[in-house]
């Protein structure tokens, strides 16, 4: 693993134990994130980017279970750790913040409290030391009258408040990974702007690796420095962000990009045609061929290898078999 290497994911699958066959909603995964990069984890909602980040912290609930792979954070298998152990890990070594931030927060405990329980539960701070801190917290991430505000409960806060609370209780321990996921959902488009604004100061402040999980390229295009493609439960590309913006080497990912509005009168929107498959019953071979303008009959047989295209750009797809650099797994 290199130097710069915070996180190294090799292998992970994680299945769901219902009915007679598990469901695989992380399949082979593998990817790496650097010291100080974002990487953005695309796909349309059911291709499996919460399990994934719900794996790397151990988070997953019956009847799902990791089956295997490596979870590889500062030198240490995540998969392997006690539980003492992974709990001192959550919160202090990585980061996360919630999809949905009133599910998340603890509706009858005041905000300043729940940003600043971390710190205490890691003991780096007392209770008093803690509250300061929160409002500390509060001010970073631009919340007017922190003072005031560290007293509010969550349903005191507007939506996007309540997802910069979230971001607070996220960095209160300083980790050195942050996974956030759609952190801009469900949030009108000026709000989106001032939290994606804020996820890239507080990268630059706190000097972050971040994961960045979204099905919105947009919101990848502005924030990730690298973005890995994933659709049912497989990560079928993985770049560059400015390379798999201008080439795109999978047809889905070109399909992703294509569905993107241009903002032009009249302009019909592009849709890629079908639907997601059920994990219950994946097409035999590669997942999105039943929805692909450029399938081929391998396409049906077996699982595309994953084709190394350059150094930094990754593909899962039987068109470029023949022409990629070698396969990879």
């Amino acid at each position: 693993m290199a130097a710069d290497v915070l996180l190294s994911v090799q292998g992970l699958t994680t299945v769901f134990d219902v009915g007679a066959t598990p469901l695989v909603a992380v399949n082979d995964v593998s990817f790496d994130i650097r010291k100080g990069e974002t990487l953005g984890l695309v796909g349309e909602s059911g291709s499996g980017k919460s399990v994934t980040a719900y794996s790397l912290l151990r988070l997953v609930q019956p009847p799902g279970r990791i089956a295997g792979g490596r979870v590889v954070f500062q030198g240490r298998d995540l998969l392997t750790l006690p539980e003492k152990e992974m709990c001192g890990v959550r919160g202090a070594g990585i980061g996360l913040v919630f999809q949905e931030p009133m599910a998340a927060l603890n509706p009858v405990m005041r905000v300043g409290r729940q940003i600043g329980e971390s710190l205490v539960v890691h003991g780096l701070a007392s209770s008093r030391e803690a509250r300061d801190r929160a409002i500390e917290l509060l001010r970073a991430v631009k919340i007017v009258d922190p003072e005031t505000r560290v007293d509010d409960y969550p349903h005191q806060l507007s939506g996007g408040m309540r997802q910069r609370v979230m971001l607070a209780v996220a960095l209160a321990c300083k980790p050195p990974l942050v996974i956030a996921d759609e952190p801009t959902t469900a949030l009108d488009v000026t709000v989106q702007a001032q939290i994606l604004d804020l996820l890239r100061e507080m990268k630059n402040t706190f000097d972050l690796s971040l994961l960045l999980i979204t099905h919105d390229l947009g919101v990848i295009a502005e924030v990730a420095d690298r973005v890995a493609v994933m659709y049912a439960g497989r990560i079928v590309e993985e770049g560059p962000v400015r390379t798999i913006f201008r080439a795109p080497a999978h047809p889905y990912t070109r399909g992703l990009l294509a569905s993107i509005p241009h903002g032009r009168t009249g302009e019909r929107l592009v849709a890629i045609d079908g639907v997601v498959p059920n994990l219950a019953h994946l097409p035999p071979g590669c997942a999105f061929a039943p929805r692909c303008a450029s399938r081929l009959a391998d396409c049906e047989r077996a699982v595309p290898p994953e084709v190394r295209l350059a150094d930094d750009h990754r593909a899962r797809c039987v068109l470029h078999a023949a022409t990629g650099a070698g396969a990879d797994r």
